[in-house]
């Protein structure tokens, strides 16, 4: 395995809790038409909490499309490059997690967005939201330590090779050979 249990954990973690989320709003509030739960509507030291008024709002679909189903289909595409970056051939896990690095540099880019729309627009916060804004950057930054770094904890980098460890080492030698460099 390319990287340690822990590293790996994370990632999936961070992932299907960000499924959890999304699919939580989507099932509740767009389906059943409910309150969410641990969503209540109140104002916490001049914070406004209400996931209604953010969900309500014009900003939360794209072209009529939730951006809970956004969010469902990001986490499941990072599932399936995370799924490819462990177990894939060296050429297909270090492609991967470069297509992993910047989609999820996608999602860290939209975030700072969506805080903005949620607080001086909207003027409310959605916990649930928060919750997937929290899994992004978390995600993100265990894959750029991953592409960036290696996986110290067992001395091995992207490539799979021996790298020093802590130190930055980039694409591995091997990757941008082949090509699929940053």
């Amino acid at each position: 395995m390319r990287i340690s249990w822990l590293k790996l954990l994370v990632l999936v973690a961070m992932s299907v809790f960000g499924l959890w989320a999304s699919g939580t709003v989507l099932v509740i509030f767009y389906s059943l038409h409910q309150q969410l739960p641990l969503c209540p509507t109140a104002s916490f030291y001049g914070l406004h909490f209400d996931c209604g008024a953010v969900l309500s709002s014009q900003y939360s679909r794209v072209f009529g499309v939730p951006l809970e189903l956004l969010a469902m289909a990001y986490f499941l595409a990072n599932l399936g490059l995370v799924y490819l970056f462990v177990f894939g051939s060296p050429r297909v896990s270090s492609l991967a997690l470069e297509v992993l690095f910047g989609w999820r540099f996608i999602g860290v880019i939209i975030v700072p967005y969506l805080l903005f729309v949620e607080l001086y627009i909207i003027r409310a916060i959605c916990v649930y939201c928060t919750m997937m804004h929290v899994a992004i950057i978390l995600d993100f930054a265990v894959v750029s330590y991953l592409l960036f770094f290696g996986d110290a904890s067992a001395g091995v980098g992207v490539s799979g090779e021996a790298e020093t460890k802590g130190r930055f080492s980039g694409p591995s030698q091997a990757t941008l050979s082949a090509g699929v460099g940053l």
